[in-house]
């Protein structure tokens, strides 16, 4: 099971972190063992003074595929979440400084958090609301339809150079709104109006 991360694919994120706008979706993969269990809190790991929350649209493929055509990758998800993509804000931005690969700032132990899987057919993906809150406080909020590249763009870019295969997630990118975590904050994901996930802060 592989975790496709895309980065850059809101404009407004791209602005509030001070990047260049990419011509190609950027892409940089987590490990499994990123993945924050079921019902577990995220740690935050001694090496950072400064983690983020990343708010993002999750996929989850259900069939395996390569070179697939934007027509067709619809047919490779069902269900999808939000999730967070937990950044080392601080070791990435020596890492990318020094034009170091991303991966101890993005790929560590419990950096990726998914919500529960929701059913695509009771959506319109193509303008869905999705938000965060912090301590009941709304602190990101994103639209699909704000996205660079869509979900089925996103699909068929990243099967050209990797194989698709069932369970496998893609991460969509995050908007604007990202910011710090400290011990005993709590976050809760939305899709709408629906909670996927509340997770607490250690």
């Amino acid at each position: 099971m592989k975790i496709i991360c895309i980065g850059r694919n809101y404009t407004d994120h791209i602005k509030e972190l001070d990047n260049q706008k990419p011509k190609d979706p950027v892409i940089f993969l987590k490990p499994d063992t990123s993945l924050i269990q079921k019902n577990q809190p995220f740690f935050k790991p001694a090496f950072s003074e400064k983690i983020h929350h990343e708010l993002e649209l999750v996929i989850k493929i259900n069939r395996v595929g390569k070179f697939i055509d934007k027509k067709f990758a619809h047919k490779y998800y069902e269900n999808f979440t939000v999730g967070i993509d937990f950044t080392a804000r601080d070791i990435q931005d020596e890492l990318k400084n020094k034009r170091l690969p991303w991966e101890k700032s993005k790929a560590f132990d419990g950096s990726a958090l998914i919500g529960n899987w929701l059913n695509k057919k009771d959506f319109n993906l193509d303008n869905l609301n999705f938000s965060l809150k912090k301590n009941s406080r709304l602190v990101q909020k994103g639209n699909s339809k704000l996205m660079l590249w869509k979900i089925d763009e996103l699909i068929s870019y990243v099967s050209k150079f990797f194989t698709l295969k069932i369970g496998d997630l893609i991460f969509t990118g995050t908007p604007s709104g990202v910011g710090d975590v400290i011990e005993g904050d709590i976050l809760n994901g939305f899709v709408e109006s629906t909670n996927c996930f509340v997770i607490k802060i250690k």
